[in-house]
């Protein structure tokens, strides 16, 4: 990407932000067409001797711009190939109500799920469309009734079936029907909105993990504090009428985001680099310099961190030795107009500040809805609302993400990046000591019958 093309989005955005007038391509194409035909008009000379240079220099310019072009769309044609030509299912999870587990089993599950087969040649990328597995962990509330789902290829089924029985024996999986589609979900039929979700910080800054809460441990439940009971409550307080969706479409973590940038052993730049210069940076920070009484030089000093630099920078290395996904976080509300709650809203952009931590890291809201800020004079804008709304929709139907031609929202390359730990924080089955009367759990644990059983 072209370094200034950033700072020109940062100027769209504020001026979008501070005046809801938002630059759509056509008018903005159309007032560029005016400008040109109006200085051709006073300036035919100029404009024409423009042109004569542009084509002129076409060998130069035009091949590049036409083989880069091709390359990109041939190779999101083979991966919207690849990805139609998968079968895929989704799984419920129904916990007993005796489930004594901590997120640590969750994070184990986790590890299994960091594969990332599929592109290991350049004929499999480039050929085939392949792409590497992904997958949707997903949290559904149904007029107050929360589910946990997980969306994956149908040949992973075996694999995720037996990961999580070996985790969690007793719980119960089994397919259920896409609930994204019994519904219409049309913005003409429902009240819609919805956002996406990311960092606030850099990637290896790590949120507040089920670690920080000792949950580490198996904890008396009178004194087990669960970040997870919070969000789960407020899905299951939603009433008849109205539907809440929440999703994190995970990825092995390969430093796509970096854009292709080397480190300095020439290998692919991932969020490990990126912490390294992170701790390289708070340490400069804790040395104070001083001068040499005998050559009067410069010299730094020795490393003296504070407590809070200490705990960041142990906490930064810890993150990123574990495995890493990029994961992307998509949430929507559905309500009929009648039922339509915007108290809700509120709820939602702060979905996640029990897992929030003041100096390290924070997963705020963004994108979709939350870009409209409904002054007065935006015109048209419940149309183009309703535009977002169906893409919305689509985009959660088909757990998209990272792939065009289905690249909105949050761009791929601003997705969060999260170690096992921060994932399984944010989605693990809880345990007996969240009491959510709204959470669907099976009456007791299911389990095989004994070999030995007469018969």
């Amino acid at each position: 990407m072209l370094p200034f093309l950033e700072t020109v989005k940062g100027w769209r955005d504020w001026f979008t932000g501070n005046t809801g007038i938002r630059l759509e391509p056509w008018p903005l194409f159309i007032l560029g067409s005016v400008l040109l035909i109006l200085a051709y008009l006073f300036m035919p000379a100029a404009v024409a001797l423009a042109f004569s240079l542009a084509l002129f220099l076409a060998p130069l310019w035009l091949p590049f711009l036409l083989v880069g072009g091709a390359f990109s769309l041939w190779l999101v044609l083979r991966r919207s190939e690849f990805i139609a030509s998968q079968k895929y299912i989704l799984l419920e999870i129904k916990p007993p109500r005796n489930l004594v587990k901590t997120p640590l089993a969750m994070e184990a599950f986790l590890s299994t799920l960091h594969t990332a087969g599929g592109e290991s040649t350049w004929y499999a990328v480039w050929i085939k469309g392949g792409i590497r597995p992904y997958f949707s962990l997903e949290i559904a509330s149904f007029e107050g009734q929360v589910h946990f789902f997980i969306w994956t290829r149908a040949n992973f089924r075996r694999m995720i079936e037996g990961q999580i029985y070996a985790q969690y024996p007793g719980v119960q999986i089994v397919e259920a029907p896409d609930y994204t589609r019994l519904i219409s979900a049309r913005p003409e039929e429902w009240s819609i909105w919805g956002c996406d979700f990311k960092h606030t910080n850099a990637a290896p800054l790590p949120i507040k993990t089920y670690v920080e809460y000792g949950l580490d441990q198996v904890q008396k439940e009178p004194e087990q504090v669960d970040p997870l009971a919070n969000l789960i409550e407020y899905m299951g307080s939603i009433g008849k009428g109205e539907y809440m969706w929440l999703q994190f479409i995970i990825r092995v973590h390969k430093g796509e985001r970096y854009h292709g940038k080397k480190n300095a052993r020439g290998k692919t730049y991932t969020w490990k680099d990126e912490a390294e210069e992170l701790v390289n940076e708070i340490r400069k920070k804790t040395r104070d310099s001083y001068i040499d009484v005998v050559t009067g030089e410069e010299r730094p000093g020795f490393p003296n961190p504070t407590k809070g630099q200490a705990e960041k920078m142990a906490a930064i290395e810890r993150n990123v030795s574990k495995l890493a996904f990029d994961v992307g976080a998509r949430s929507v509300y559905l309500a009929r107009p009648e039922k339509f709650n915007p108290v809700m809203i509120a709820h939602m952009i702060a979905l996640f500040k029990p897992f929030s931590t003041e100096g390290w890291n924070d997963i705020n809201s963004s994108a979709w809805l939350k870009t409209f800020d409904d002054y007065p004079w935006e015109i048209g804008v419940e149309r183009v609302k309703n535009k977002y709304r169906r893409k919305l929709v689509e985009l959660f139907r088909r757990r998209q993400f990272f792939y065009d031609p289905f690249g909105y929202g949050v761009p791929s390359d601003k997705s969060m990046v999260m170690s096992t730990e921060e994932l399984a924080t944010v989605f693990h089955i809880p345990s007996r000591g969240v009491e959510t009367p709204g959470l669907v759990r099976i009456q007791s644990a299911t389990g095989e019958a004994p070999p030995n059983l007469p018969t």
